[in-house]
């Protein structure tokens, strides 16, 4: 609104016909996911002859999720012009696309020394059978906490166990549809529930103020969650907790 541009999101678990009508309206910036992008390609909704830049935003994580074939197809079909690639991790597959279409790219690498955010972390060793019992009183009267789940199915279960034990909480995993992600999100933003249990999908890419506490429920599978999860608290300048509850196996 501040440079008077037009945006709108392009991503699929929403209907195509508001996305074209934007579209035939014509937009200055176009947000999307890979997938939905190439749809509106092929039905002729959308072309990028006239693209001028291109962001990839967690160039790396796309990479990751077999992103890497329709990223590289989008970036063949948009005229020269200005790169970017952003993430808090930039490793892997990354560097075939950096190769073939940056041009003597700068590196522009933020002084982590810097920016290191104010959290306090926790290594807590719990039995399966105190878990929840651990959980509960750590969720209890700590605000806004953002919890971590392995599985869709657990984190469904799980905030509806806080929910009936007093503590408001839904859930946020890639089972849901656009509209109920948007809702579950919302709700968590504007504080009618206290707690969000969410798979990795929550890990990058959102931003909600004021998240105190953050819990790695099940213990992520490898250093890049645990860092990606974890950056959800302690945002712009606030202090933050993370707590990782793990098992002896």
């Amino acid at each position: 609104r501040a440079v008077r541009l037009s945006t709108m999101t392009v991503l699929g678990g929403v209907r195509y016909a508001g996305q074209v009508r934007k579209l035939e309206r014509g937009v200055d910036v176009v947000i999307a996911t890979p997938g939905r992008l190439e749809d509106l390609i092929a039905q002729g909704a959308l072309a990028l002859d006239d693209v001028t830049a291109v962001v990839l935003d967690e160039a790396d994580l796309m990479a990751d999720m077999g992103f890497l074939p329709p990223v590289t197809r989008i970036l063949e079909q948009v005229p020269p012009g200005q790169r970017m690639l952003f993430s808090a991790t930039l490793d892997g597959e990354v560097g075939t696309l950096v190769d073939r279409f940056l041009d003597e790219p700068l590196l522009h690498d933020v002084d982590a020394d810097q920016v290191t955010p104010d959290v306090t972390h926790h290594l807590f060793v719990v039995t399966m059978g105190s878990k929840r019992q651990v959980l509960r009183e750590l969720v209890t009267d700590a605000g806004r906490t953002l919890l971590f789940a392995r599985t869709k199915t657990f984190a469904e279960r799980l905030a509806a166990e806080l929910t009936e034990s007093g503590i408001p909480a839904t859930e946020l995993h890639g089972n849901l549809r656009q509209g109920a992600r948007q809702r579950n999100l919302g709700a968590f933003a504007d504080g009618r529930v206290q707690v969000l249990v969410a798979t990795d999908i929550a890990a990058r890419g959102i931003h909600v103020d004021g998240v105190g506490l953050v819990v790695h429920v099940d213990p992520p599978v490898d250093p890049k969650a645990f860092l990606h999860r974890s950056g959800r608290t302690a945002r712009a300048g606030a202090e933050g907790t993370v707590v990782t509850l793990a098992t002896k196996q």
